[in-house]
């Protein structure tokens, strides 16, 4: 009988080490768990405050006022267009729209 309650005592050790083991890696998982779920919601909130941004600087207004502050552009007119003329007499504009491959 000895030998019996032996075994069945070191099968509830064995057992009671193993629901140790399960809580203390279940708890560390929960943590881990918690930890990426903040830093998700941290970069969510990141990135919706950059698109916010982003779309601030992307305004039409602002394009306009960076490049004639900036770049010294300015909006074009018929009066400052010039155009080349070809041997055949043809007028053609200067800058030329065409995409080469």
């Amino acid at each position: 009988m000895s030998r019996v309650s032996f075994l069945l005592m070191m099968a509830v050790m064995a057992s009671a080490l193993y629901l140790v083991r399960t809580q203390y890696e279940s708890r560390s998982l929960t943590t881990e768990i918690d930890r990426a779920t903040s830093l998700a919601r941290n970069l969510e909130t990141e990135n919706d405050r950059l698109d916010v941004e982003r779309r601030a600087q992307a305004t039409p207004l602002r394009v306009e006022k960076l490049a004639r502050e900036q770049l010294h552009m300015r909006t074009i007119t018929p009066a400052i267009t010039q155009y080349a003329t070809v041997s055949g007499g043809v007028a053609v504009p200067t800058a030329s729209a065409e995409v080469r491959p």
